[in-house]
């Protein structure tokens, strides 16, 4: 079976099995770089917790690592930089498809940014919505409160208006 690895961010795979047994422990002999990193190791270097590792793996947004004799995996010191890309990405609300658009986009350089700023603006757009629909959502919440009497649970308004949504003021269905 093919191997597959990353070059930079560009993914290539290879049109032959490997015959050479790789050691992933000092040198990776195709690219000639540092293979020491473990998923543990990224994991530290980075702040992404190592199920988050794979699961970036498996969703198509980092390369499959070399592995070792042992099967465990070793990453390029460059896989660093990626793991920190996709984390900002994820912490600024970027979807799945949107970091992968993105990655790819950041292996042309001499590309227009056209595209990048795309994604960019349609993503500003969605999160404006759902601050919008947040605002409307504290301001029905606001109302419920301050309309409670604190008396008892049977003349509570907040459980009146949970119980009835004609009560409330506003149109609102789950923030998405």
């Amino acid at each position: 079976m093919a191997f597959g690895q990353f070059v930079g961010a560009i993914r290539f795979r290879a049109p032959f099995p490997s015959r050479r047994k790789e050691s992933a422990t000092s040198k990776d002999w195709r690219f000639g770089r540092d293979m020491n990193i473990s998923i543990g190791e990224l994991s530290r270097r980075t702040g992404v917790k190592v199920p988050t590792i794979r699961y970036y793996e498996g969703a198509g947004l980092m390369p499959a690592p070399t592995r070792t004799e042992g099967k465990q995996r070793r990453y390029l010191e460059t896989e660093i930089s990626r793991t920190n890309f996709i984390r900002h990405a994820r912490e600024l609300g970027f979807e799945i498809q949107a970091i992968r658009e993105l990655l790819a986009l950041s292996t042309e350089p001499d590309r227009s940014c056209a595209e990048v700023d795309g994604i960019a603006r349609r993503h500003m757009a969605e999160v404006e919505r759902r601050i919008g629909q947040l605002v409307a959502l504290r301001g029905e919440l606001r109302r419920m409160v301050e309309a409670c009497g604190h008396g008892r649970v049977g003349e509570c308004r907040v459980i009146e208006t949970l119980a009835d949504h004609r009560q409330c003021a506003h149109e609102h269905g789950r923030i998405s």
